[in-house]
């Protein structure tokens, strides 16, 4: 696997129609990706419907079923994380996969990214690799262009708060913000490194 998905990037960047992009930057195609596998039963009910609606999350459960479910990690990174309340098990699996096989992960959930950066072995063991939501809109606005953007993530605008900061009608320039953005996450997740298309 070229790329790991969290469940929110998953589904942020799909609904945006935006995952083959996000899976090229790293040369890779979906099948070549990985997602957790509760992925398609979450599409399926509660919070994801909730957040996202029945017909977005309808539209993803086959694009989640085309990918493959990423692999169990050993113990020895996975219990590193047991018990910290702001890593979920799912994040848990990504982080410690990522971790053991040093691969590049899309991970929305700044909380449990918080509290990675607190756990020392894997501080340099994924440096580079942690990939935010805000690195992978910038790389694309370089790659496809902010106006074609603007038209990807219009379905977003009412459930991610950056996204509707960033890519509003009043601002010229979504990449200058996204970068702002970017920024000011990864001062606050140092000493985590960030990965960054940009360098």
């Amino acid at each position: 696997m070229k790329l790991l998905f969290d469940t929110d990037a998953f589904c942020k960047l799909g609904i945006a129609s935006l995952l083959q992009d996000a899976a090229q930057i790293f040369g890779a195609r979906l099948r070549e990706c990985g997602r957790l596998y509760a992925l398609p039963f979450m599409l399926r009910k509660g919070r994801l419907r909730n957040l996202f609606g029945a017909s977005a999350c309808d539209a993803l459960i086959p694009v989640a079923n085309a990918m493959p479910v990423i692999p169990d990690p050993s113990v020895a990174w996975l219990e590193k994380l047991t018990g910290i309340e702001a890593i979920d098990p799912g994040e848990a699996q990504i982080f410690a996969v990522a971790a053991e096989h040093a691969q590049p992960f899309l991970c929305g959930d700044k909380r449990a990214l918080n509290a990675l950066k607190g756990i020392g072995e894997f501080v340099p063991a994924i440096e580079a690799r942690v990939v935010t939501m805000e690195a992978v809109l910038l790389a694309l606005c370089d790659i496809i262009g902010e106006e074609k953007m603007r038209q990807r993530v219009a379905p977003l605008i009412a459930v991610d708060q950056m996204v509707a900061v960033c890519f509003s009608q009043s601002n010229p320039s979504p990449s200058d913000a996204i970068g702002s953005y970017f920024r000011d996450v990864k001062a606050k997740l140092a000493p985590l490194q960030l990965w960054n298309l940009r360098g």
